[in-house]
């Protein structure tokens, strides 16, 4: 069977001695300093060498859960990696019950540990409703004041007007005008729309 390693991992946040923190705690674990990854930028580009390293029953060791990400929702999802995916196991020096390596021979420490994570689970889906809720929110929003959503339109050609007179009059059919104004299908649609819609308010004006 393979030698279980630990994995020690530090990750600064705004101050510059958060990492020397995290780093003197996991030596003060007992972590060899060549198993310690320490990230000091936000893309973690070191926190993705170690999950390309760490092997299945190699345990991660961090300082806190801060490590883990800035959101309950992130902190949930890079544990359910490491212990689901990956299959390896996490220990958290600040809060000792949280060690899937251990096994626990009272039940109450087991039950501690995963009602903690049920805490994390159900904080994490609180957040996912709430960025969900924000975005139904913004839509709405931006919808109430006439802001277009999603891709960006593109542009009526100027010489869309005369490429539709040419098609109404047969001159040219429907693929000519798309092929030479360089539309889809759907685009040039929804501009004969308009134009329709623009030649019939212009109608009723003259009329009235």
């Amino acid at each position: 069977m393979k030698q279980q390693i630990e994995y020690g991992y530090a990750r600064k946040n705004t101050k510059d001695k958060e990492a020397e923190v995290q780093i003197n705690a996991l030596r003060q674990a007992e972590i060899s300093p060549k198993n310690i990854f320490v990230d000091k930028a936000a893309e973690r580009e070191t926190f993705k060498q170690l999950i390309d390293v760490i092997q299945p029953n190699d345990v991660l060791v961090i300082k806190s859960l801060n490590q883990l990400g800035y959101s309950f929702l992130e902190i949930l999802n890079e544990w359910e990696t490491f212990t689901n995916i990956l299959g390896t196991h996490i220990r958290v020096l600040d809060l000792p019950l949280l060690d899937t390596s251990v096994k626990r021979k009272h039940i109450g420490d087991s039950f501690v540990s995963d009602f903690f994570l049920q805490i994390i689970s159900f904080a994490a889906q609180l957040e996912r409703d709430r960025i969900k809720q924000r975005q139904i929110d913004g839509i709405a929003y931006a919808r109430a004041q006439g802001r277009h959503l999603g891709r960006p339109r593109i542009p009526k050609p100027l010489k869309f007007d005369e490429m539709y007179d040419k098609w109404r009059a047969g001159v040219i059919s429907a693929e000519e005008a798309m092929a030479l104004l360089s539309l889809k299908r759907s685009t040039f649609e929804r501009f004969v729309k308009e134009r329709k819609e623009e030649l019939k308010k212009d109608s009723e004006q003259k009329a009235s």
